[in-house]
């Protein structure tokens, strides 16, 4: 952690502001109902604090506590995909005309640019995840506009929760690249302060106006130490060697002892920061004047998905999870250069029936 700076909790309520004024729409962890969402900030109020999630398979409860902290939380149900990656968005229409039609592109750069404040650092590699496969040989406009404007502010989880293997997956719980700020929040003796760490020259400006002092030494060695206890905090593992047994294993028995549980209800995929499965559908007027294309989040445990002419590939459930868990963590490597999944947890607290999937690569692993 090279020249980090250290700011009062106080001026997080500033940090809000400054973003606000400068046009972007704000972020951040804040209470919806009966969970902790990614959502619209306009102040110090908006944040989730003094609450707690308790996770476990197919259990998500919030609790209160005791305690000032304001980013808490691990990983809720939705995450940074459902702003750079809308579940739903039209990509154009078109209107009839005396000789012909006229076409309408709808861009994103219409909107306000995102100001991320509070991203947790498995879904600050989530996004890394994405920006590879919206950024490669064929962008993605629309989500490449979002990205390009977007400002990060994550944090260094202080806390795992019991679906959290992000260490396992070196998708945290320290803040890796993409940020343009990243943050540790110490908590003790009635110190309650942010210790701050550049990753852009956004990001520096945007420190700079908050009147940061240097950190401490001590301040550093705190916050690292922070970091590294929450290592040894998570509630689950992935076992090595497990995606290499579950690729080399398409015909294990277990595929069709998992079905037998799962629900393809698409909860997991929907609660996933990188999938990105998507299809399109045409919309047209009753009377023919107007037609307009949308995009929509789709999902790979849908029949439909994997229709071509004469049915669907992927016919049965065993299938169906079979080729999400394997894309997901091993195929992903040959199609981006990197591993689908991040270790958020969220596929585990979210499946209604609590199927976990560092449990399956576990038992296919070691009934090798």
């Amino acid at each position: 952690m090279d020249a980090a700076a250290v700011f009062e909790r106080t001026e997080l309520g500033r940090l809000v502001a400054i973003l606000a004024a400068d046009g972007y729409r704000v972020i951040g962890p804040t209470r919806r109902g009966t969970a902790i969402v990614y959502g619209d900030i306009a102040g110090d109020a908006d944040f989730a604090i003094g609450l707690i999630d308790e996770q476990e398979g197919g259990t998500y409860r919030l609790r209160e506590v005791d305690d000032p902290r304001v980013f808490n939380a691990t990983a809720g149900q939705t995450s940074c995909r459902q702003y750079l990656f809308a579940p739903r968005q039209r990509l154009w229409s078109a209107e009839r005309t005396g000789t012909g039609f006229r076409l309408a592109e709808d861009s994103a750069g219409a909107e306000p640019p995102l100001a991320f404040i509070g991203v947790r650092a498995c879904d600050l590699a989530a996004v890394g995840v994405q920006d590879r496969v919206f950024g490669g040989h064929y962008p993605d406009p629309r989500y490449m506009m979002r990205r390009r404007r977007a400002l990060i502010v994550a944090v260094a989880c202080a806390r795992a929760g019991n679906t959290c293997f992000c260490a396992s997956m070196g998708g945290g719980p320290e803040v890796g690249p993409g940020h343009d700020l990243a943050l540790t929040e110490l908590v003790d003796g009635g110190r309650h302060v942010f210790v701050a760490e550049t990753g852009s020259e956004r990001g520096a400006l945007l420190l700079a106006r908050l009147d940061p002092r240097p950190a401490t030494g001590a301040e550093i060695a705190a916050a690292r130490a922070q970091t590294e206890a929450v290592k040894g905090r998570m509630g689950r593992e992935m076992v090595a060697g497990g995606p290499e047994a579950i690729r080399a294993n398409p015909e294990h028995p277990r595929w069709h002892e998992v079905a037998g549980r799962c629900l393809t209800c698409t909860n997991c995929t929907l609660v996933c920061p990188t999938c990105f499965c998507s299809t399109a559908e045409d919309v047209a007027d009753l009377g023919n004047a107007r037609t307009e294309r949308w995009q929509r989040w789709d999902s790979c445990f849908t029949l439909d998905f994997s229709y071509i002419h004469g049915g669907s590939v992927r016919k049965t459930a065993a299938s169906r999870y079979r080729q999400w868990i394997t894309h997901k963590l091993s195929t992903w490597w040959d199609q981006f250069g990197m591993s689908g999944c991040v270790g958020c947890g969220r596929c585990i607290a979210w499946c209604p029936v609590g199927i976990d999937i560092t449990e399956e690569a576990r038992a296919i692993r070691d009934s090798q």
